[in-house]
């Protein structure tokens, strides 16, 4: 799959603190014991222009990514696209369009916004029809360790094997997961909480030959496939004796924490027998003026629609850093105006050839973003520095400042 442009994030030589993370989940020591830090975001379903709260979560990952980049750390980032699936096949049908020219208009757009905000693409963008043999391989195998059984033409994963592993109560979890696409009060199934791996050809929706069958994934096994085939490799099946976890980091929105993530990882412990993830964090939700934002209530900010707008992309990406990433969060125009006018004074002192001192204030923002991404923090040193520029303070080195804010926090100003 194409991916957009890649940026390069310069490495520095000065002494930077360790990046230490609130993970939701699992080892938040980020040492790195291999040659890679290996990362997998879930990426989007695309029916849909990215929004703000798609582009809150990836600038999310972005900073982690890019603090790595800077400390040295090499990063394997994957990340898919969910273009096989019920929201896709939905939409198109109703506007009347083939499925995958839908798909492939909307990762257009998404990557066209991942560019704007300078999202650093991953290593690897992979669509779920890419991944479709391999996909296809694993669930056999599942099928083939009696992981499985078959009802109403479809097959589903036994997850009670894994259920000492979930955070929440069995009610809560039956709850979400009915939210979320699941089939809890489907008579037959062995445990109402058995996710579907492979979905029975329905309706003229496309499908691909199996052993199952003909027809397409569930939503959760892409994903472990994918991310375990990316970062591990092709042999990951046979990788048991050498590893104790799949990868290092497995991230996205807070809405996937289940049933998303916690039936992927069961899913890749069923077939590799270690744990998918060292760790698994997540960014907050994003509201709009007091309420969800949701396509069903009409209110998403779509990035696109503010970039047609003319906002400044840079001032788009400041004020989604102002705000905390790991809490959910409302999204007030003020809060784009507000990050308007600090970054014209940011500008305004970065284009002098006198400064206010540098080296405290990189040192100062490093140490913000390695506390658990608190860019906020680091946007209000950055305010300070311009304000102390305006009142003509001197000593500083404007062209190391502007590279590390570009390096750092990804704004190009």
């Amino acid at each position: 799959m194409n991916i957009w442009p890649e940026l390069e994030v310069p490495r520095t030589q000065r002494p930077l603190p360790k990046l230490k993370l609130a993970y939701t989940s699992g080892n938040a020591d980020l040492e790195v014991h291999s040659d890679q830090f290996k990362l997998y975001v879930c990426g989007i379903t695309p029916y849909d222009a990215t929004h703000l709260g798609h582009a809150a979560t990836y600038l999310t990952f972005d900073l982690i990514n890019r603090y790595l980049e800077l400390t040295g750390t090499s990063v394997n980032f994957v990340e898919n696209i969910t273009d096989v699936d019920d929201p896709l096949f939905e939409r198109a049908k109703r506007d009347n369009q083939s499925w995958a020219q839908l798909g492939e208009s909307q990762v257009a757009l998404f990557t066209s916004d991942m560019t704007a905000l300078r999202i650093l693409p991953p290593a690897n963008y992979v669509a779920v029809t890419e991944a479709m043999d391999s996909i296809i391989f694993a669930i056999e195998n599942l099928v083939d360790k009696r992981f499985t059984y078959e009802l109403a033409g479809n097959i589903y994963f036994r997850i009670e094997p894994f259920l000492d592993e979930l955070s929440i109560s069995i009610d809560e979890a039956l709850k979400i997961f009915a939210e979320r696409g699941g089939d809890p009060k489907l008579p037959g199934k062995e445990n109402a909480l058995d996710p579907i791996l492979w979905v029975g050809n329905k309706d003229g929706e496309p499908g691909w030959d199996s052993k199952m069958g003909f027809g397409r994934p569930g939503w959760h096994i892409e994903c472990s496939v994918i991310a375990l085939e990316n970062l591990i490799g092709k042999d990951y099946l046979n990788s048991k004796s050498r590893l104790t976890h799949g990868i290092d980091l497995q991230g996205g929105g807070s809405d996937l924490i289940f049933p998303h993530h916690f039936m992927s990882a069961a899913i890749a412990k069923a077939l590799c027998g270690f744990d998918f993830a060292r760790g698994y964090l997540h960014a907050g939700m994003v509201g709009l003026d007091g309420e969800k934002m949701s396509k069903s209530k009409g209110n998403l900010v779509l990035i696109s629609e503010l970039l047609k707008s003319g906002y400044d992309p840079m001032v788009i990406r400041h004020a989604l850093l102002s705000q905390g990433y790991a809490e959910d969060r409302m999204w007030h125009l003020e809060t784009l105006l507000k990050s308007q006018e600090r970054v014209v004074k940011l500008r305004s002192a970065l284009a002098r050839i006198e400064v206010a001192p540098t080296d405290k204030v990189i040192d100062s923002v490093a140490e913000h973003i390695a506390n658990n991404l608190d860019s906020s923090s680091a946007l209000e040193v950055l305010d300070q520095w311009a304000l102390d520029t305006e009142n003509g303070a001197i000593g500083g080195s404007v062209g190391e400042l502007s590279r590390f804010i570009d390096a750092a926090l990804g704004l190009a100003l």
